[in-house]
């Protein structure tokens, strides 16, 4: 006598239990929803500088930045209240802050054109001077009478002459910009702003230290 198609053997039983238990996980709601991926952000490097700044004939390195373990992570970070660090849902920057203040720091050098060579100082670069970074504010804040934040960036910089390894000179560089309004895009806009004033004048003061 013939089996049942429908059960017509061990393999087909099997099957056939693996489709009902996967039938009642679902009805049941077990596997859960995937969460919708966050939105990246990058910003943008420093292209424009004064015709009068000064070319150089030396080669630089640049350090990945030092930052507080709540800046060394692709989130973007926000102050709420005094003592607090939190980050936004939802976005995030297209890598760690530190990396990516590192690689925009780079391009900036190089679009200033008065500069022989610059990199990373991992890279196999013979560097006259190395720069060493430290991102010490790098964050939206918010305080209890506005609805918008205030953008902080704030970087310490050693410029440190090689081979000896002697610190040349240090400064630190800062600008706090109002954001227009509390979107995600406007509040990314005014970091790059921020950002770029920053290592516009970073730049500037590293040619000239260094010459």
């Amino acid at each position: 006598m013939r089996q049942s198609r429908l059960f017509a053997g061990p393999r087909s039983r099997v099957r056939v239990a693996v489709i009902l238990v996967l039938g009642l996980v679902v009805g049941c709601g077990i596997i859960p929803e995937p969460s919708p991926a966050p939105q990246l952000y990058t910003l943008t490097p420093k292209s424009t500088f004064s015709d009068d700044l000064a070319a150089v004939d030396w080669q630089l390195g640049i350090e990945t930045p030092t930052a507080p373990a709540g800046l060394s992570s692709a989130r973007i970070a926000v102050t709420r209240e005094p003592l607090t660090l939190e980050y936004y849902a939802g976005a995030q920057w297209v890598d760690d802050a530190p990396a990516m203040v590192q690689r925009l720091l780079i391009e900036s050098f190089e679009n200033s054109g008065r500069i022989v060579g610059v990199g990373r100082l991992a890279v196999a670069l013979r560097s006259d001077y190395v720069l060493q970074p430290e991102l010490r504010e790098f964050q939206a804040e918010y305080s209890p009478e506005v609805k918008a934040p205030k953008i902080r960036v704030r970087v310490n910089v050693k410029l440190i002459k090689m081979p000896e390894r002697r610190i040349v000179a240090s400064d630190t560089f800062e600008r706090i910009m109002d954001a227009p309004d509390n979107r995600m895009p406007v509040i990314v806009k005014t970091f790059d702003q921020a950002l770029g004033k920053v290592m516009r004048d970073l730049v500037v003061w590293t040619l000239a230290r260094g010459s």
